[in-house]
């Protein structure tokens, strides 16, 4: 009974695996044509506009992100917030002047303010992983044994 419940086990562990890959590679695969298709239409203006590579540096940052939940098994936080804070500044570099006048005060204050708190956050994560480590170190380490 107890083998019988180990093979399940196996083959469920095995089925998980090839989804965690083939959904990594699917994602992995968006990124890289969203890119290019983006990349492929600045070349058909003939310039690049600044929400352009804006958005080019969102995608290498899920790029990054993506190969190094692959290798690591675990989500990055930094990315995240690296990209939400491109993201923001975008949004506010962008689109903020398209919006009318009245609540174009108000909602520059809140992009500006959702960047320095994001930017905190990735103070205090930086900070605390120097100093008290970061849970893959400790993976790594096991592995190196």
């Amino acid at each position: 009974m107890n083998l019988q419940a180990d093979k399940i086990q196996r083959i469920g562990n095995v089925l998980v695996d090839v989804f965690h890959y083939l959904a990594l590679f699917v994602i992995g695969a968006t990124v890289v044509w969203s890119a290019v298709f983006e990349y492929l239409h600045m070349m058909e203006k003939g310039h690049a506009e600044l929400k352009d590579i804006l958005l080019l540096f969102i995608y290498l940052e899920l790029g990054a992100m993506i190969g190094i939940y692959f290798k690591t098994h675990r989500l990055p936080v930094q990315f995240l917030i690296f990209i939400a804070i491109t993201a923001l500044s975008r949004h506010l570099v962008i689109d903020v002047q398209h919006v009318s006048n009245n609540f174009h005060l108000y909602l520059l204050i809140a992009i500006t303010v959702s960047i320095v708190l994001l930017s905190g956050a990735l103070f205090i994560l930086s900070f605390t992983a120097r100093k008290y480590g970061r849970p893959e170190d400790d993976v790594n380490r096991d592995n190196e044994s």
